[in-house]
């Protein structure tokens, strides 16, 4: 008889074992504070020795490792991690493998964008393009950034948040088309990704101060409206060049930072390329190059 064909629920739990498993005989006991005796039989940890820094019962782990219909909380996968000196791609695939969500965890180090990122950042020659970080501080931009938007470079602390460009800057006002729909657009899109971070204290100072320096953020703030818009298309009237349009889209940066590359891809209507190719020659040598 042909044996049972697996559910995907059971091949999860399978290489949820399995990936246990690989992590634990990798492991040398002497990493984690055990002797290693004399007569080890298998690689690396024991699952009894496992069991015990994690602070879970032996039979257990065994089972877990078996991949049996058992069903680890976030705590135990968290204590897990601990044990095991999970990197943290390997906690996001472990908690991806047990079917549960990983506590996200505030990031308290400066945000920065490295070397590759920037790199594809400027070699984004005809479209506009910035990163933002965690509370959509712009971190970095190219040239075609600065001739649509404006220069980066001018705005300091709290003025360079998107955010705040777009409730309280009359430049960046100015300069979008429909802006109310943009702007319950983009502070739906920005409560819905800060959900994470209730209570952070970056967070909190951002959202008290435009609540004193916005009529409109103050009035729908309160609203709750809720969002993921991630591409669309967004229509600009520039001072020198004109009204505008681009295509634009949010990416996520997977390397656990909570940044993203935004990209504005210009559109043939209202003649946006040519115009775009016109604003990036006029700007100084220095800037095309930034």
């Amino acid at each position: 008889m042909d044996a049972p064909a697996q559910s995907p629920e059971d091949s999860r739990r399978r290489e949820l074992g399995a990936f246990l498993r690989s992590r634990r005989e990798r492991l040398s006991p002497s990493a984690t504070g055990i002797a290693a005796g004399q007569r080890r039989r298998t690689p690396g940890l024991r699952r009894e020795e496992v069991a015990m820094i994690a602070g879970v019962g032996t039979t257990w782990y065994t089972w877990l490792e078996q991949g049996r219909d058992v069903r680890p909380s976030v705590e135990v996968l968290t204590a897990l991690c601990e044990a095991l000196r999970l990197d943290a791609a390997e906690k996001r695939h472990l908690f991806t493998l047990a079917g549960r969500q990983q506590p996200e965890r505030r990031a308290v180090t400066p945000e920065k964008v490295d070397g590759l990122l920037l790199h594809m950042l400027q070699s984004l020659v005809l479209q506009p393009a910035y990163v933002v970080g965690r509370r959509w501080d712009v971190l970095a931009w190219n040239p075609a950034a600065v001739a649509v938007f404006g220069d980066y470079d001018l705005l300091d602390g709290d003025a360079r948040n998107i955010v705040h460009m777009v409730f309280t800057n009359p430049h960046h006002r100015r300069l979008l088309v429909d802006w109310e729909q943009l702007a319950r657009s983009v502070l739906a899109s920005f409560r819905a990704e800060s959900a994470k971070y209730v209570g952070d204290p970056d967070f909190e100072r951002l959202i008290e101060l435009m609540t004193r320096s916005s009529p409109e953020f103050r009035a729908w703030w309160p609203q709750r409206d809720v969002a993921r818009k991630l591409s669309g298309v967004k229509h600009v009237r520039h001072s020198i060049a004109g009204a505008m349009a681009f295509e634009h889209m949010s990416l996520s940066i997977d390397d656990g930072s909570d940044m993203r590359l935004i990209v504005y891809t210009p559109l043939a209507e209202q003649n946006s390329i040519a115009k775009l190719q016109q604003l990036l020659e006029a700007l100084p040598a220095e800037r095309r190059s930034a």
